[in-house]
């Protein structure tokens, strides 16, 4: 069922107090992919090879750290001979300045069991863009082995950088080397940023949902070594089945990959997770309720968090992703499609940006142009020359060759037909393998393919630019005229 897009009018400001579950949730994605990626037989490249970039004397941004303080609540006293009018909590809210802003959140691995002073590295770092004219926003995450150059230090994973910031006084401390180590590097510029630990979404989730929230399992799930609040282990278990999980248990499901599928079963337990809370809180009372608690909650927090956004801000933030429809929302991780598998010298593996893929993505999904016309479309996949192989991914014979003449009615070229190696039958998806991007948002605009089943190639199933995975799906496409 399609979620309203009202359900996002506190979406922002969920997501900066729920991003101790973002945190939790990618605290070791990136390098079990990267062991995963090694077991089958991806060749490593040298990181000093991969990543050659000059150091620039940075000029750290100037970021002011809002300490968080006891907010106000005004009150009013009604006209004893009138109604009392209901008062909508977002009237007063609106976000005024036209121009895009980026919020970097990054979750630290500070354990509530132990009494640990820092610094801290970065265990998740999201980037959300929001256009407040186009009413657009886009949220990447950035894997914390991703190896980069941390301005004014050396090459490092890119988590270390809010630890060098604060262990070395760094202007405007971890969280703005961490912003300015992104600019560098990816090209993204930040405006704010919100730096959490691990119990913020326990504690946000128990004063919004306190009754729970319900999950439904698929699979058993019994995992011995889940980590604690400190250094050691317990044991979690899941039976399958919907069920309501309170706040530690939704964390507990989240992290845990105790499934075959490892961290990608996790990756999809994330999503499940985090669009449920959403969906129950949201729901719970409405506007009113969750606007009323986000005080509450400032406070409670305080010193699981540090900010230079004001209350306020995040109120006005509320409001404005209120206004914006779900469809104009692009997500997007930098996952295995995007690196290369590298090693250090002492031999441990990271993650080598592909920094042509990404500058993509980044595009895509923090900048996405979603108003762009099949015309416009066209004239940049022409400008890019790219060269195409339709596959079949189906058990029906000569479905890429019909494919292939449908797309040439159209005026496009398509250089070879294949069958892939085992088909799947799953519905009919574009794999991009050179970064020649905008050919694959034209075909599946052409197609009328979902722009999120586009996709960087990494199977290596061919050496041309494209490849167009045709599943059953393509033959209402080719019917249709």
């Amino acid at each position: 069922m399609r979620i309203p897009s009202w359900l996002f009018v506190v979406g922002l400001a969920v997501v900066v107090l729920f991003t101790g579950l973002f945190s939790v949730l990618a605290f070791s994605i990136a390098r079990q992919v990267a062991i995963d990626a090694g077991r089958s037989g991806i060749q490593f490249v040298s990181p000093e090879q991969s990543v050659q970039q000059n150091v620039p004397t940075p000029t750290p941004p100037q970021v002011a750290v809002i300490n968080t303080v006891q907010p106000g609540i005004p009150t009013t006293t009604p006209d004893l001979l009138l109604p009392t009018p209901t008062i909508d909590p977002a009237a007063e809210l609106q976000w005024s300045d036209p121009h895009r802003f980026t919020l970097l959140i990054l979750g630290i691995d500070q354990r509530s069991a132990v009494n640990e002073p820092g610094p801290f590295r970065s265990d998740t770092m999201i980037i959300i863009s929001v256009d407040p004219v186009k009413k657009t926003a886009g949220v990447l995450s950035i894997p914390r082995d991703l190896w980069v150059t941390i301005p004014g230090f050396q090459q490092a994973r890119i988590n270390t950088a809010n630890y060098l910031g604060d262990s070395n006084a760094y202007p405007g401390g971890g969280p703005a080397l961490a912003a300015e180590t992104i600019r560098q590097n990816l090209g993204i510029e930040i405006d704010k940023y919100l730096l959490v630990n691990f119990d913020v979404f326990t504690r946000v989730v128990d004063t919004l949902a306190p009754n729970g929230v319900e999950i439904c399992v698929q699979e058993v799930i019994d995992d011995p070594d889940y980590p604690d609040a400190g250094y050691g282990t317990i044991h979690v278990h899941f039976d399958p089945g919907c069920q309501v999980l309170d706040a530690e248990q939704l964390l507990q499901y989240a992290r845990t990959r105790a499934t075959e599928g490892s961290d990608f079963d996790r990756a999809n337990r994330q999503q499940e997770v985090m669009r449920e809370v959403l969906n129950n809180v949201l729901t719970i009372g409405g506007l009113s309720n969750a606007l009323a608690q986000v005080p509450t909650l400032w406070t409670e927090l305080t010193g699981s968090f540090k900010t230079n956004l004001t209350l306020d801000e995040i109120l006005r933030m509320a409001t404005l992703a209120g206004e914006i429809n779900q469809d104009n929302i692009h997500f997007g991780v930098i996952d295995n499609l995007y690196v290369d598998l590298g090693r250090t010298t002492a031999g441990d593996q990271v993650l080598i940006p592909r920094l042509d893929l990404i500058r993509t993505l980044v595009q895509q999904v923090l900048y996405a142009q979603d108003d762009l016309s099949l015309a416009e479309l066209r004239q940049r996949a022409e400008n890019e020359n790219a060269s195409i192989t339709v596959f079949n991914n189906t058990d029906i014979l000569g479905l890429a060759a019909q494919t292939r003449d449908w797309l040439t009615g159209r005026g496009i070229i398509v250089n070879a037909i294949d069958n892939t190696p085992e088909q799947s039958n799953v519905d009919t998806f574009i794999q991009v393998y050179t970064g020649k991007i905008w050919t694959g948002r034209y075909l599946a605009a052409l197609m009328g393919i979902p722009a999120d089943r586009v996709h960087p190639g990494g199977d290596g199933l061919t050496a041309n630019d494209i490849g167009i995975m045709v599943g059953p799906d393509i033959q209402s496409i080719l019917a249709g005229g």
